[in-house]
Order: structure tokens, then C-alpha cells, then sequence
């Protein structure tokens, strides 16, 4: 998937960009309306979507030209790029009139990244005609999750785990053997309100080792040196 983020604002622009590329996603980044439309326009002109999707991540309030215009120009040329638009305005009307307007999704700032991520895939799968379900049971391995009553096992044992334990390793565990950086499981267990120097991921990923890792041949959890933590089966 690549993003097209379009937002003035700098704090939230850097931080989406360095959340979305430590998930491995392609980000393009304008900071104006023309300049946004601009870019919008010459990557679908050199058809850089052949084997990936673009999203577009759109700010309401832009410099030089505001998110409804572009959207609405987009359209009316024909872009057909899912397009995320994000506000501070958070009234009926002007949801209404962004979608409207062309968009596919709408959010409101303060906004959690995690949602954010979720709504990104979400418009990809649309865009590239492709569905998904969320399964009531995840299993890895021997370690078993019943989504419905958030109780973990491995080997047919249950394992003692706190509620923010058991959310890290239904992160982990929705997609085996995928990296996913400490911004990301930040984000998703813990919220924005977290500050992101903390080691509150580096602890909780100790004491949920030690939980389901200690004693076993074979660890699940695996660090990414600089980069995050996985949880994969192991290979024969």
C-alpha cells in the first residue's frame, strides 16, 4: 500500500509518517493544497499503482487549497484512489459533505493511530476488490486465543494473562511471523496518550515471554533488533 499524505500541520504529519513507514508502507507527503492535488495528479499519471494500491490521507484545512476542493477536483477528473480525509471538525454537516464530496472514509482529529491503520486497510482491500473477516479463534503454533471470551492457551493449558497482555499477543498474533514496530504496538495497545520514549512495550514483551516462551525448546516471540518483535511458528 502506498499513502499520499496531504497535511500542514507538521507534529501530526511526522508523526504519521514515521507510523506508517515503520509498518513498511510508501509515504509521499505534501504540506499544501496545490501541492497535494499536484502530487495526487502525477502519481496516478505514471500509474505507480500497478502492484500496490494507493490511499490517499487528506487534511480538511489546507493552505492554497482546502481538502473538499481537492477531493471534489480529484473526482471530477476521475481519480478513483480510496480517500481517508481528516478533520478537526467534527460536526454532521461537514462529515456529510466530505463523503459527499468523493471521500471514502472520514475521521476526526484527536484520532487513534491504530484506527487510522485499520481504515488504511480496510480502503486498500475496497480498492483492490479484496475482503477479509475477522476469525473468533487465532491460533499460532500450540497457543490458542478465543477472541470472543479473551482467554489464551498453549498445549491445551490456560495462560494467566492481564488484560494488556492478552491484547499484545492478539496483536501479535493476528498477523504470524509479521514485524510490527514498538510505535505500532504502542499505538494499538496502548493509545496516543502513551509517551513514545517509553519501554512500556520492551516490558510487557518480557513478561509475556516469560509467560508463554519459559521453559520451551522453541521461543515464539522474536526480536527484531531496531525494528519491533514477531510471533511465528516455528519451522520444521
Amino acid at each position: 500500500m502506498n499513502i499520499i499524505l496531504i497535511e500542514d500541520d507538521t507534529r501530526i504529519a511526522d508523526f504519521l509518517q514515521r507510523g506508517l513507514r515503520a509498518e513498511g508502507l510508501q509515504v509521499q507527503r505534501a504540506a499544501t493544497g496545490p501541492e497535494g492535488l499536484a502530487l495526487v495528479l502525477e502519481t496516478a499519471r505514471q500509474n505507480k499503482t500497478e502492484n500496490a494500491v494507493t490511499v490517499v490521507i487528506l487534511d480538511l484545512m489546507l493552505p492554497g487549497m482546502n481538502g473538499m476542493e481537492i477531493c471534489q477536483t480529484l473526482r471530477a477528473k476521475g481519480i478513483t484512489f480510496p480517500l481517508l480525509m481528516l478533520t478537526a471538525l467534527n460536526t454532521l454537516e461537514e462529515r456529510v459533505a466530505g463523503l459527499r464530496m468523493g471521500a471514502d472514509d472520514y475521521m476526526c482529529k484527536p484520532f487513534e493511530f491504530e484506527e487510522l491503520l485499520a481504515r488504511l486497510e480496510a480502503l486498500a482491500r475496497r480498492g483492490s476488490g479484496l475482503q477479509s473477516t475477522r476469525p473468533a479463534q487465532l491460533q499460532v503454533a500450540d497457543i490458542v486465543l478465543d477472541r470472543e471470551s479473551m482467554r489464551a492457551s498453549r498445549s491445551g493449558e490456560a495462560l494467566n494473562l492481564t488484560a494488556r497482555e492478552l491484547a499484545l499477543l492478539e496483536l501479535l498474533m493476528t498477523a504470524p511471523g509479521r514485524m510490527f514496530s514498538r510505535e505500532r504496538i504502542l499505538s494499538s495497545v496502548w493509545g496516543l496518550n502513551e509517551d513514545p520514549l517509553t519501554n512500556v512495550v520492551d516490558v510487557y514483551i518480557r513478561r509475556l515471554r516469560s509467560k508463554i516462551d519459559e521453559g520451551r525448546p522453541v521461543p515464539l516471540i522474536q526480536t527484531m533488533r531496531g525494528l519491533g518483535y514477531r510471533l511465528e511458528a516455528p519451522t520444521e
